[in-house]
Protein backbone atom coordinates (compact mmCIF):
# COMPACT_ATOMS: atom_id res chain seq x y z
CA UNK A 1 0.00 0.00 0.00
CA UNK A 2 1.12 3.68 -0.86
CA UNK A 3 1.11 6.32 1.82
CA UNK A 4 -1.83 7.99 0.44
CA UNK A 5 -5.06 7.44 3.09
CA UNK A 6 -6.87 4.40 1.55
CA UNK A 7 -10.65 5.24 0.69
CA UNK A 8 -13.22 4.27 2.55
CA UNK A 9 -13.85 1.15 0.93
CA UNK A 10 -10.03 0.21 1.29
CA UNK A 11 -10.14 1.16 4.49
CA UNK A 12 -13.21 -1.21 5.74
CA UNK A 13 -12.00 -3.93 3.80
CA UNK A 14 -8.72 -3.97 5.35
CA UNK A 15 -10.17 -4.12 8.52
CA UNK A 16 -12.56 -6.75 8.32
CA UNK A 17 -9.47 -8.99 6.94
CA UNK A 18 -7.84 -8.20 10.16
CA UNK A 19 -10.42 -8.42 12.23
CA UNK A 20 -11.23 -11.96 10.73
CA UNK A 21 -7.23 -13.12 11.31
CA UNK A 22 -7.58 -12.16 14.90
CA UNK A 23 -10.68 -13.64 15.35
CA UNK A 24 -8.93 -17.15 13.56
CA UNK A 25 -6.21 -16.82 15.77
CA UNK A 26 -3.10 -18.49 15.74
CA UNK A 27 -0.68 -15.35 15.59
CA UNK A 28 1.95 -14.06 18.09
CA UNK A 29 1.05 -12.00 20.93
CA UNK A 30 3.00 -8.95 19.12
CA UNK A 31 1.78 -9.45 15.61
CA UNK A 32 -2.03 -9.68 17.28
CA UNK A 33 -1.07 -6.20 18.91
CA UNK A 34 -0.22 -4.76 15.44
CA UNK A 35 -2.87 -6.10 13.76
CA UNK A 36 -5.43 -4.72 17.17
CA UNK A 37 -3.67 -1.12 16.33
CA UNK A 38 -3.98 -0.91 12.68
CA UNK A 39 -7.88 -2.11 13.11
CA UNK A 40 -8.12 0.97 15.55
CA UNK A 41 -6.22 3.30 13.08
CA UNK A 42 -8.53 2.16 10.11
CA UNK A 43 -11.72 2.21 12.26
CA UNK A 44 -10.99 5.77 13.21
CA UNK A 45 -10.76 6.51 9.76
CA UNK A 46 -13.74 4.64 8.99
CA UNK A 47 -15.34 6.87 11.57
CA UNK A 48 -13.80 10.13 10.00
CA UNK A 49 -15.41 9.17 6.70
CA UNK A 50 -18.90 8.43 8.07
CA UNK A 51 -18.48 11.41 9.99
CA UNK A 52 -17.82 13.72 6.67
CA UNK A 53 -20.49 11.84 4.71
CA UNK A 54 -23.33 12.31 7.80
CA UNK A 55 -22.24 16.47 8.12
CA UNK A 56 -22.73 16.55 3.79
CA UNK A 57 -25.90 14.83 4.29
CA UNK A 58 -26.86 17.50 7.12
CA UNK A 59 -26.09 20.35 5.07
CA UNK A 60 -27.92 19.30 2.23
CA UNK A 61 -30.61 18.54 3.69
CA UNK A 62 -30.62 22.07 5.99
CA UNK A 63 -30.09 23.62 1.89
CA UNK A 64 -33.36 22.09 0.83
CA UNK A 65 -35.62 22.47 3.71
CA UNK A 66 -36.09 26.31 2.96
CA UNK A 67 -37.14 25.33 -0.52
CA UNK A 68 -39.38 22.44 0.18
CA UNK A 69 -41.21 24.53 2.58
CA UNK A 70 -41.66 27.48 -0.42
CA UNK A 71 -43.23 24.87 -2.80
CA UNK A 72 -45.08 23.63 -0.44
CA UNK A 73 -46.63 27.06 0.92
CA UNK A 74 -47.50 28.20 -2.88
Amino acid sequence: MTDAEPTYEEARDELVQIVAKLEAGGTTLEDSLAMWQRGEELAALCERYLEGARERLDAASQQDAPSQQNSQSE
